[in-house]
């Protein structure tokens, strides 16, 4: 696939570049996308939920009335379950919801979203660009000029930008990444991909499907 390069006014340059298409036109898969997808949200998780059993509850443990001819559930003491104050049954406890995926799984689901994006025609090449210091207002300027304004976008460069990622921070349908931080929930979760040019060599390599 050929696309034109714009600079950051939105004009085209002139040039043009074309995407590797063992990247970003192959058959997507599915379930490698949903897998990857699942465990970057599993990995979000703290685990820290917690609640307290019928033995952790503060209470007497006295027995409150006879085994049989009550009418009712043999409850035992106050912390019972079947109480009000008492303890639940099977409760959440800390847990690590973390979990392993394969890493040229991880590289299918990558190329898998970028391939859907591709044939969505949702990505725009822009020529490097830089700034001088953080400016949301420049960054919305830059969004304007690509036609990605009120859209969930995701800008792609080479290598860390601190001072495009700091003009980014604010904006709430923005998120900045460079090619190492590059993850399938991301790529899925913008409806536009805003790719700088010489990031896409740097996707090549990372992505390679011969790794």
């Amino acid at each position: 696939m050929e696309l034109k390069v714009y600079n950051i006014n939105g004009s085209e340059t002139g040039r043009t570049v074309v995407l590797d298409d063992s990247i970003f036109a192959i058959e997507p898969n599915d379930h490698a996308i949903y897998l990857d997808v699942k465990q970057y949200l599993a990995n979000q998780r703290q685990g820290t939920h917690k609640s307290k059993e019928r033995s952790e509850v503060s209470g007497s443990t006295k027995k409150l009335g006879r085994q049989k001819g009550g009418g009712g559930a043999r409850r035992g003491d106050i912390n019972s379950p079947l109480l009000v104050g008492g303890g639940r049954v099977f409760g959440p406890k800390p847990r690590d919801y973390r979990f392993k995926l394969n890493i040229k799984l991880k590289r299918l689901a990558r190329r898998s979203a970028l391939s859907y994006k591709a044939a969505e025609n949702k990505i725009t090449v822009v020529e490097d660009f830089t700034m001088e210091a953080p400016k949301t207002k420049k960054m919305l300027e830059i969004m304007k000029n690509l036609n990605v304004a009120e859209k969930k976008s995701l800008f792609i460069f080479s290598e860390s930008n601190n001072f495009v990622s700091l003009s980014a921070r604010n904006l709430q349908n923005v998120k900045v990444a460079n090619v190492l931080q590059l993850n399938t929930y991301d790529v899925v979760n913008a409806t536009n991909l805003i790719i700088s040019e010489a990031s896409l060599v740097e996707i090549a390599r990372v992505l390679a499907t011969n790794k």
